[in-house]
């Protein structure tokens, strides 16, 4: 009696995980165009260049769409010259507030907007950089993934950065309803090169990017976290389910 219970159970077993596979949408993409005229970086996606980028689709929960659809709206756009990758984000919030001032401040302890690059995807290492209202932002290196035994080096800086915010509101004024916050960067393409080579973009060329948004509800002790890419999991750090940047 045991032996035909236990091979049910591993038989079991094996289905769960392939179902757990089905399950798992394949990472999104998203096709980022060349642009011309350099983007005017005041967190306002005013520039007719931005009108030509297609947005990403709405964030979703960053354990997938079968959790609550977010509150509150984010979406994102791309767009790339031969100096900058341009980041531009719509962020709904009615009540926008941001605390952090200084530079390298753990931000998603504020609100915040988040992006994450592999530009070399055969690779272990990535950058992550997180920006809240107050353009105060937070950017480092990591040789690896956390639970690979990876260590965050702080150190590390873009140098060259742009970035700006726009409040389509008042910050830190809860007494009125505001729309929201957008922002706008300009990530230097050589920015990569004081910690690994890494050759500027063509057409063809393939990166691995997400992005996340950390989102505090008053009254509720653990943050909501909204990404365009499902990871399937609670945890940016896995980099192989991370969207696919295709530069065009």
């Amino acid at each position: 009696m045991t032996r035909p219970l236990t091979l049910l159970t591993l038989a079991a077993c094996i289905t769960c995980a392939a179902s757990a596979q089905k399950t798992q949408p394949p990472p999104l993409s998203y096709d980022c165009h060349r642009t011309a005229p350099p983007i005017v970086i005041d967190g306002k996606l005013d520039d007719p260049a931005w009108q030509q980028a297609p947005w990403t689709s709405d964030f979703i929960d960053i354990e997938g769409s079968a959790k609550p659809t977010p509150r509150f709206r984010t979406r994102a756009k791309l767009l790339y010259d031969d100096k900058y990758l341009y980041i531009a984000a719509e962020i709904e919030e009615p009540n926008v507030t941001a605390t952090l001032l200084q530079h390298d401040s753990v931000i998603f302890h504020d609100n915040d907007f988040e992006v994450f690059i592999k530009p070399l995807p055969a690779t272990e290492s990535y950058y992550e950089f997180e920006i809240n209202a107050l353009n105060t932002s937070w950017d480092l290196f990591l040789n690896k993934p956390y639970n690979q035994g990876g260590k965050a080096d702080n150190s590390w800086d873009i140098a060259g950065l742009k970035t700006a915010v726009a409040v389509q509101g008042t910050l830190n004024n809860p007494s009125d309803t505001d729309q929201g916050w957008t922002l706008e960067i300009a990530w230097p393409l050589d920015a990569f090169n004081s910690r690994q080579t890494v050759p500027p973009p063509q057409p063809g060329t393939t990166w691995r990017i997400n992005f996340s948004r950390v989102e505090w509800k008053p009254g509720q002790k653990k943050e909501d976290n909204w990404v365009w890419s499902p990871q399937g999991v609670v945890n940016m750090h896995v980099p192989e389910r991370w969207g696919y940047l295709r530069f065009r």
